[in-house]
């Protein structure tokens, strides 16, 4: 599977990236409003991310506007069949998410686009961490207790899930195959009520973000006992990493930025420029660290495809061994 950036559209890029400004500023992107579809609805995380970067849009990018537009449900692939079938010429892009544009084939066969040919590739923004924290009154204060108590009850413990193929999911079900075990999802809407139901003992833990339950655990709601990330999470010192217990785990909700198949290179170029230029201007950037636990990470398009190839490949045997698919 291949994103649609090809050996020749690179050579294009390279070869634009080489041209005078004088040439490269002709027609120069963008020359009109561009529209950003967002996965999910207003007032998530990843609907706060898009408007932090539409907001220092316009600035960074010949004063043209960026309008922020919501098309949640089917775990990202409304969105996504939007941007897939819209006209490549930059004016309409996607705040990438792993279900609408790495994994949405494999759990919903019927898929009318393939995330993997779909696309093309423009910036990876943002890594979100997650953690597993546990409802109140749970015996388990540590990772390896937790996994010893689910395997005493051998599947009957339950965790819960903000969407089948969720990060959050996949995780949970990647964590289990690491330690031998077996336990329930308890699919839910969205965050909100992952943390409700985990808070109120309907389910015995959770694996959200850490941007979706710090106030969480900041009120003593519930309890973390562990992040998903190779290293410890600044905003939660002292919980230490799965990989402690099992190494090499890690994983997380990530975030970029692609358009339709088929972009021309110098839009491709263009669009990577500004947005690595508003990702990582101080303010951006701090906001999404502080209020997020963000990881920025920018690069370039050729290494957001090398990445987002590298997610199909991780998750592709999570979820056909465990036969998972969208409802």
């Amino acid at each position: 599977m291949t994103f649609a950036i090809h050996r020749r559209a690179l050579g294009a890029m390279a070869l634009a990236a080489g041209l005078p400004a004088t040439l490269r500023a002709q027609g120069a992107w963008p020359d009109r409003p561009v529209r950003l579809v967002v996965p999910f609805g207003a007032g998530g995380a990843v609907d706060t991310l898009s408007r932090s970067v539409a907001n220092a849009f316009p600035q960074n990018a010949n004063g043209q506007p960026m309008v922020v537009e919501n098309r949640s449900g089917a775990g990202g692939t409304i969105a996504g069949g939007v941007v897939a079938t819209s006209r490549p010429d930059g004016t309409t892009l996607m705040m990438a998410d792993l279900g609408a544009n790495a994994i949405g084939k494999m759990l919903q066969p019927g898929l009318v686009y393939d995330p993997m040919t779909a696309f093309t590739p423009i910036i990876h923004l943002v890594n979100l961490p997650l953690v597993i924290v546990v409802r109140p009154g749970l015996q388990a204060t540590t990772l390896p207790e937790l996994i010893e108590l689910a395997r005493r009850r051998n599947g009957e413990m339950t965790y819960a899930s903000p969407g089948v193929g969720h990060a959050s999911h996949l995780s949970a079900e990647l964590l289990a195959r690491r330690a031998g075990i077996r336990w329930t999802a308890v699919h839910y809407r969205s965050g909100a009520d992952v943390m409700r139901s985990t808070i109120a003992g309907e389910t015995d833990f959770t694996f959200p973000s850490v941007s979706t339950s710090l106030p969480f655990i900041r009120e003593n709601n519930v309890r973390a006992i562990a992040v998903s990330t190779a290293n410890a999470v600044p905003a939660l010192p002292g919980i230490p990493p799965v990989g402690a217990t099992y190494d090499g785990f890690a994983s997380a909700t990530w975030h970029g930025v692609m358009g339709p198949a088929g972009m021309p290179a110098d839009i491709v170029l263009a669009a990577n420029r500004i947005l690595r230029t508003i990702i990582t201007t101080p303010s951006v950037k701090e906001a999404a660290e502080r209020v997020q636990a963000a990881e920025v990470v920018a690069g370039t398009p050729e290494e957001f495809a090398t990445f987002i190839r590298a997610e199909a490949a991780k998750w592709e045997p999570v979820i056909r061994e465990g036969n998972i698919r969208a409802e």
